[in-house]
C-alpha cells in the first residue's frame, strides 16, 4: 500500500509571513492596475459575506474574496468534490457589473431587497448571470465601485503591463512554497503554466545563465531576468536594428523612414514624433525625440500597431444614403439563449444582442396569461417572456452601443385584444424612441441612419386597406392580413404536429393599434422582382428563408442587387437549424440584402464573419454597401463577374511571423498546444480561399513560423480575412484556440499584430499573431 504523504503544519511565525507576503503581492498588483491604496480594492482583498440568489427557494450566504493577483475571485462552494478551480472566476470574463434589480434573476426573485444592496455580475461567455445580495449598501458600493475600476484600469494597461502582470501571476503560482524563490522544478512548472514545452536540458541552460549566485534558487534579480529572456522577441529586434543607431535608439527621422517604408503610413512625418510621446518608456530617448526597442515594441503592440485600421474604429462612413444602401447587424429569434426547440428565452438575449452592435432584433409575439403578451418560439419548449418585459430591455440598452436606428421585427401570433396590448406598451414604453410618422416629410424613399439615430422602427403586417403609412391612415379598426409564420417552417416532428392541429390559417386578424406602429418597414410576401413600369412602394420589405434567398442570389444576381438597392429584404435560417446553426452571410450581402439575420447566440465561423464585417464603421451595426451595389445602373453580377467597375484586382502578400501567450485549450497541468494558424478569405467565389502554415509542436507561449502567402483578391470591397489558430491534433479533431476576421478593406499595411477573439468574439488579455502584410495592385 502506498502512504501519502501529509504536508507539514505551518507554524503560526509561518502563517503570518506567508499572510505578509501575500499582503505586498497584492499592494504591488494594486499599483500596476493604478489603483495604490484604493479603499474599494482593499474591501474587495478582504472579501465579504454574499447572499447569492437562484430562485425564490434558492438564496444562500457565500464568501467571496478577490485573490492576491488582483486578476480573480474566489467564491465559497459548499458543493462536495468540487475543484478549486472551479471556484474561481477571472476578472477578465465580466462584461458587466449591473447595481439594482437589472437582470431576470433579481427581477423575479429579490423584488423583496432594496436595489441598493442588489447588484450583478454578467459573464462574456454563456455563464448563467450571478445575482448578489450585499448585507449593506456600504458593501454592495464597494463590490460594484471595485470591480468597475478593476476591469477600467485593466484594459487601459498595455500590452507589456498585461503581460508583465500576467507572467508575475504564473511565476507566484509555480512557486508551491511561498519562498519568492524558484528552483528547477518549480521554473519547469512555470513553463508549463505558460504554455511552453522545454526539455530538460534547455530548461536547465536558462536556469543556470539567471542562477548569478550560484544557490540552485533564481530570486529577485536573477528572475527579473529569467523574465527578460523568457519576453525577448528576436523577430522584432532584428527590425528594429534595420532602422536604429549602434546605440539602440531610433531617431525620429528613422522612424518616419519605417513608417513610410514598411508600414505605408502617408502621414509618416506627423505620425512619429506623436508615436515616440505615447509610447517612449525612456525619458532620455523621448527627449531626443527617439525610440528604444522597448518604445518601439510598445507601438507595435498598440492600436497603431494592429492590424484593423483604427480610422475604422469610428464612424467614417456616409451616413446620409437611403437605409436600404446599408448592410444591418441583425440576429434571428432575439429571444433564444441555445437551441430553437427547448432552450430557454431571456430578456437577457437581447441585452448582448444590442451590446454587440445588433440593430434588427426579432421578437415572434403569442397570446400569454392576464392579457399580457408573450415571446416564445411557438409551437416548441422553449420558455416564455413578457412581451412588455422585452420592450424596456430594448428600450434601455438599444442605443448603449451604437447611436443609430434599432427595429424591431414582430412576427405576430396574437389575438386582436393582445396585438392592442402590444401596441400599447410600445407606445408607452418607448415614448418618443418609437417612430410612428415619416421623418421630414420623406414620402419616396427611405430616410438615412443619420436622420433616424435615437430612434426604434417596428418592421411589421400593415393594414392593406389603410392608406399607405406614409402618406396618413383611415379609421378601419381590424382586418385580415396574410400570416408569416416562420415557427411553422422548422423541420421537427412535434412543431409538425402542433401545426397541423392549430389547423394553420393563412391569415391573420389584425388590430389598426399595431398596424399604426409600422411606417417604414411594411412586410409583405416576395411577388417576384417588381417590373419596372409598376414599382412597388419603397417600404415594402419581403423576408427570404436562406435557401430562397440564396436561389435568387444563384440564378438572378443582378435582379436581386437592383431590388436591395430600393427595398429591404430580411434573410432567416432554414427551419433546419434547430441546434440554432448558422449559414454563411457573405453571398447574401454580395447581392446587397441588408438584414441578414443570424443566431447570435452561436459561436463559429459564421458569427466570427459576421462580427468581423461589422466590427467595421465604428461598430454602429451599419455599413455602407459599395457603390456597385448602390447604383441604379449596375450590371454587377458576384456569380458571374465581368469587367467593370467593381474596383481594382488586389494581391495579398502575407507573412505569418510569430504568435505569443496563446491560450491553454486543455487546462490540464502537462497539456502544451501544437499551433497551426489558417488564412481564409471570405467574399465573392473566386475570392474564396484557405491557406495554412505548418504545425508548431509544444509552443504556445512563442511559436514562430516565418511563413508567406500570396491570394489574389478580385473583388477587395466583398472580401474579408479570418485568421484562425487552432491545437493541431492527429487522431481527433483539431481544437479552436482564437480569430480575428475583418474586412480586406481595414486591413493596414507593413508589421502588425492581431489581437485574437475567443470563440465568443471577446479579446484575449495578450493573445496575439505578428504578421506582415503588403497590397498590391494586380496589373
Amino acid at each position: 500500500m502506498q502512504c501519502i504523504r501529509r504536508q507539514p503544519k505551518r507554524t503560526v511565525s509561518q502563517e503570518n509571513i506567508l499572510l505578509e507576503q501575500s499582503r505586498r503581492v497584492a499592494a504591488l498588483n494594486g499599483i500596476r492596475l493604478g489603483l495604490k491604496d484604493d479603499k474599494d480594492l482593499k474591501f474587495l482583498l478582504k472579501g465579504s459575506q454574499l447572499l447569492k440568489v437562484k430562485s425564490s427557494s434558492w438564496r444562500k450566504e457565500r464568501f467571496y474574496k478577490l485573490q492576491e493577483d488582483c486578476k480573480t475571485i474566489w467564491q465559497e462552494s459548499k458543493k462536495v468534490l468540487r475543484s478549486p478551480e472551479s471556484q474561481i472566476f477571472s476578472i477578465e470574463d465580466i462584461r458587466d457589473v449591473r447595481s439594482g434589480h437589472k437582470t431576470e434573476g433579481m427581477e423575479k426573485y429579490a423584488k423583496d431587497v432594496p436595489e441598493y444592496r442588489c447588484f450583478s455580475i454578467i459573464f462574456k461567455d454563456q455563464r448563467k448571470n450571478l445575482d448578489l445580495i450585499a448585507s449593506s449598501e456600504d458593501d454592495a458600493n464597494h463590490w460594484i465601485a471595485g470591480l468597475g475600476k478593476i476591469i477600467a484600469h485593466s484594459n487601459s494597461m498595455n500590452q507589456k503591463q498585461k503581460l508583465q502582470h500576467w507572467i508575475h501571476t504564473c511565476l507566484r503560482k509555480a512557486d508551491k512554497n511561498k519562498d519568492n524563490k524558484m528552483s528547477l522544478k518549480e521554473l519547469k512548472d512555470f513553463l508549463k503554466e505558460v504554455n511552453i514545452e522545454v526539455d530538460d536540458y534547455h530548461a536547465k541552460k536558462i536556469f543556470q545563465h539567471c542562477d548569478k549566485s550560484k544557490t540552485e534558487a533564481l530570486e529577485d534579480d536573477e528572475i527579473e531576468e529569467f523574465y527578460k529572456i523568457l519576453t525577448e522577441r528576436k523577430e522584432i529586434d532584428s527590425i528594429f536594428q534595420m532602422y536604429s543607431d549602434p546605440e539602440g535608439f531610433m531617431s525620429c527621422q528613422n522612424l518616419v523612414r519605417f513608417l513610410y517604408e514598411m508600414q505605408q503610413e502617408e502621414d509618416a512625418v506627423v505620425a512619429a514624433p506623436a508615436l515616440i510621446q505615447r509610447y517612449e518608456p525612456n525619458e532620455r530617448a523621448k527627449r531626443g525625440n527617439a525610440m528604444t526597442k522597448d518604445g518601439f515594441l510598445m507601438y507595435l503592440l498598440s492600436d497603431e500597431g494592429n492590424i484593423f485600421n483604427p480610422s475604422h474604429r469610428k464612424v467614417y462612413q456616409d451616413m446620409t444614403q437611403p437605409l436600404s444602401h446599408y448592410l444591418v447587424s441583425s440576429s434571428h429569434n432575439t429571444y433564444l439563449m441555445e437551441d430553437q426547440i427547448t432552450g430557454p428565452s431571456s430578456t437577457e438575449a437581447y441585452i448582448r444582442a444590442l451590446t454587440k452592435g445588433c440593430r434588427c432584433v426579432e421578437l415572434d409575439c403569442w397570446d400569454g396569461p392576464n392579457s399580457e403578451p408573450v415571446i416564445y418560439h411557438g409551437y416548441t419548449l422553449t420558455s416564455k417572456i413578457l412581451f412588455s418585459d422585452v420592450i424596456k430591455a430594448i428600450k434601455n440598452y438599444a442605443f448603449k452601443t451604437s447611436p443609430y436606428p434599432v427595429i424591431i421585427s414582430l412576427e405576430n401570433h396574437c389575438s386582436v385584444d393582445q396585438q392592442k396590448v402590444m401596441a400599447q406598451h410600445m407606445t408607452t414604453i418607448l415614448q418618443d424612441m418609437l417612430l410612428v410618422a415619416p421623418v421630414d416629410g420623406n414620402k419616396s424613399q427611405f430616410p438615412s441612419p443619420e436622420q433616424l439615430k435615437g430612434k426604434i422602427l417596428v418592421k411589421g403586417k400593415k393594414l392593406s386597406r389603410q392608406e399607405d403609412p406614409v402618406n396618413g391612415n383611415n379609421n378601419l379598426e381590424a382586418e385580415d392580413v396574410s400570416d408569416e409564420d416562420e415557427a411553422a417552417e422548422i423541420e421537427d416532428e412535434s412543431v409538425k404536429t402542433k401545426v397541423e392541429q392549430k389547423g394553420k390559417s393563412d391569415t391573420l386578424k389584425l388590430a389598426k393599434e399595431l398596424s399604426d406602429t409600422v411606417v417604414y418597414c411594411k412586410s409583405v410576401h416576395f411577388e417576384g422582382f417588381e417590373d419596372p413600369n409598376h414599382p412597388r412602394a419603397f417600404y415594402e420589405m419581403s423576408s427570404f428563408s436562406e435557401s430562397k434567398a440564396l436561389k435568387l442570389a444563384q440564378e438572378s444576381g443582378t435582379s436581386f442587387i437592383h431590388h436591395n438597392i430600393r427595398h429591404l429584404s430580411r434573410i432567416y435560417p432554414a427551419g433546419w437549424r434547430t441546434d440554432s446553426s448558422n449559414y454563411s452571410p457573405v453571398d447574401l450581402w454580395n447581392v446587397g440584402c441588408q438584414i441578414v439575420a443570424l443566431n447570435f447566440q452561436t459561436a463559429g465561423t459564421e458569427m466570427d464573419v459576421y462580427q468581423g464585417r461589422f466590427q467595421d464603421n465604428g461598430f454602429s451595426g451599419y455599413v455602407l454597401k459599395p457603390e456597385f451595389l448602390r447604383d441604379e445602373q449596375t450590371k454587377f453580377n458576384p456569380k458571374s463577374i465581368t469587367e467593370g467597375t467593381w474596383g481594382t484586382k488586389k494581391k495579398l502578400l502575407l507573412k505569418i511571423i510569430s504568435g505569443q501567450q496563446l491560450p491553454k485549450v486543455n487546462k490540464s497541468k502537462n497539456s502544451i498546444v501544437d499551433p497551426k494558424v489558417t488564412i481564409e478569405i471570405h467574399g465573392v467565389q473566386q475570392d474564396n480561399n484557405k491557406k495554412q502554415t505548418k504545425v508548431i509542436e509544444n509552443n504556445g507561449f512563442n511559436p514562430n513560423w516565418n511563413e508567406e502567402f500570396t491570394f489574389d483578391i478580385e473583388i477587395p470591397a466583398l472580401a474579408l480575412v479570418r485568421f484562425v489558430v487552432e491545437d493541431f491534433d492527429m487522431s481527433t479533431k483539431n481544437d479552436f484556440i482564437g480569430q480575428y476576421t475583418l474586412p480586406f478593406t481595414s486591413l493596414k499595411q507593413g508589421y502588425r499584430h492581431i489581437h485574437l477573439l475567443t470563440k465568443n468574439g471577446d479579446p484575449y488579455s495578450s493573445s496575439t499573431l505578428f504578421v506582415y502584410i503588403n497590397i498590391q495592385d494586380c496589373d
